[in-house]
C-alpha cells in the first residue's frame, strides 16, 4: 500500500517571495502616501519608486541574503537622505534583515543588522522633534529581536538538518546490517545446496554401472541444485560488505517454520488467523527466508505497535508468484511502524529475490504488509 505525498516544487519559494514583496511594496507605498506627519517631505513620485526599489529585491533574499539586504538598506538610505520618511520603507528592510539573522553566522548578522541601527538613529536624531532616548531604544531593539528570531530559527534549522542526517545515516546502517544478515542466511542456504550435491554426486559415482537410473536421477539433482546454490552464491557476493564482523546466528526455519511462529505470537497475546489459497508450492531456501523473515518482522510490529489486535496472515500461491498479506486491525500511535529498520529490512529481502513490499495504514484502521514474490526462476534477478 503506498500513501501519496505531495512536495513543493522548487519554484514554489519564489513564488511566495514574490507575492510578498510585492505586498509589502504596495503597503509602504500605501502608508507613505497617507502619511501626514508634516516632519519629512511629502511622498512624491521618487519616494514611491524607492520605496519599492527598497522592497522588491526581497524576492531573492533566499538565493542572495546579503546582497539583498545590502541592496535595500542602499535604497532606504537615499529615500532618507532625500528627506522622505524612513519608517513608511522599513518593511522590505526588516525582512531582509531577518533572512540574514535566519541563514548567516551570528557574528556577521549580527554585524549587518547594525547598519540598520546605525541608519535608524541618525534618521531619527535628524529629526529635530524625535525623543532621541527613543529613537536609541527604538533603534536597538527592533534589530537585536529581529537577530534573536533569526539566528534562533537558524540553530533549529541546522538541528533539523543533522537530525535528517543522522536518520539518513542509520538508515543507511541499517541497510547495510540487514544485507550482511541476509548474506550470512544465503550462506547457510548455499552450505545446504552443496551438501546435496556432494550426497548425489556420491551417490551416482557409487551406482553408475549398477544402477544407470538412479545414477542418472541423482546427476540430474546436482544439476538443478548447483544451478541453485550458483543462484544464492551471486546473491550472497552482491550483498556482502568488507568488514563485517561474524556473529552466531540460527538458521531460519523458512515457511515450514510459520506455524511456530503463529503460535509464539498468539501465546504472546495476539490472534493470528492464517489463510492458505492456491496450491503450495516448493519453494527454493532463499525463498522460505525471505517469506519468514517478513512475516517474522511484520508480526512483530503488531506486538510492539499494535496490540490489543488480530493478526491475519494470507498466503496466496500462484503459478508464477507468491504473495503473503499480513494486516491488523490494532490502532498505533502516529507514525509507529511506517517507517524505520525492519521494513527497511523487508524490502531489501523482497528487492533481492525481484519481488516488491508494499506497507502502510490501512483505510479502515490498522496496517498491512504486502509481499510479493517471482517464484519462476525466470523472474528472479541472478
Amino acid at each position: 500500500m503506498r500513501t501519496a505525498s505531495w512536495s513543493r516544487p522548487p519554484w514554489w519559494p519564489w513564488v511566495v517571495d514574490a507575492g510578498l514583496a510585492v505586498g509589502l511594496a504596495v503597503v509602504c507605498v500605501l502608508q507613505g502616501l497617507d502619511d501626514d506627519s508634516g516632519h519629512w517631505r511629502a511622498f512624491d513620485a521618487t519616494a514611491v519608486a524607492l520605496s519599492v526599489l527598497a522592497t522588491l529585491p526581497t524576492v531573492a533574499r533566499r538565493r542572495w541574503p546579503v546582497p539583498v539586504l545590502l541592496t535595500c538598506y542602499f535604497f532606504w538610505v537615499w529615500q532618507i537622505a532625500l528627506g522622505y520618511n524612513p519608517v513608511v520603507t522599513t518593511y522590505g528592510v526588516l525582512l531582509a534583515a531577518y533572512t540574514v539573522a535566519a541563514t548567516q553566522p551570528w557574528r556577521p548578522a549580527a554585524a549587518y543588522l547594525s547598519i540598520g541601527t546605525v541608519v535608524w538613529i541618525g534618521a531619527g536624531v535628524s529629526e529635530h522633534t524625535a525623543s532621541v532616548a527613543g529613537v536609541v531604544l527604538q533603534g536597538a531593539v527592533i534589530p537585536a529581536v529581529i537577530w534573536k528570531v533569526g539566528d534562533s530559527n537558524r540553530r533549529l534549522a541546522e538541528a533539523n538538518a543533522q537530525l535528517n542526517r543522522d536518520r539518513e545515516e542509520r538508515a543507511r546502517r541499517a541497510v547495510t546490517d540487514e544485507r550482511v544478515r541476509i548474506a550470512r542466511e544465503l550462506h547457510d542456504v548455499v552450505a545446504h545446496h552443496m551438501s546435496v550435491v556432494a550426497v548425489q554426486a556420491g551417490l551416482a559415482k557409487y551406482v553408475l554401472r549398477t544402477d544407470p537410473d538412479t545414477a542418472e536421477n541423482a546427476i540430474g539433482t546436482v544439476l538443478t541444485t548447483s544451478g541453485q546454490a550458483m543462484d544464492e552464491m551471486r546473491r550472497m557476493l552482491a550483498l556482502l560488505r568488507v568488514g563485517a564482523e561474524p556473529v552466531v546466528y540460527e538458521p531460519v526455519p523458512g515457511v515450514p517454520g510459520l506455524p511456530d511462529l503463529f503460535e509464539r505470537v498468539r501465546s504472546a497475546g495476539v490472534p493470528v488467523q492464517v489463510a492458505v489459497t492456491g496450491t503450495p508450492q516448493a519453494l527454493p531456501p532463499g525463498l522460505q527466508a525471505c517469506v519468514y523473515r517478513v512475516v517474522q518482522e511484520s508480526l512483530t510490529n503488531i506486538l510492539k505497535h499494535a496490540a490489543p489486535a488480530t493478526a491475519m496472515v494470507a498466503i496466496d500461491y500462484r503459478t508464477d508468484r507468491l504473495t503473503v498479506t499480513v494486516r491488523d486491525d490494532g490502532a498505533r500511535a502516529r507514525g509507529s511502524g511506517q517507517t524505520g529498520n525492519g521494513l527497511i529490512g523487508m524490502r531489501e529481502r523482497a528487492m533481492l529475490y525481484g519481488g516488491t513490499l508494499d506497507a502502510g495504514p490501512r483505510p479502515g484502521g490498522g496496517f498491512e504488509v504486502r509481499l510479493t514474490l517471482p517464484t519462476l526462476e525466470g523472474d528472479r534477478p541472478d
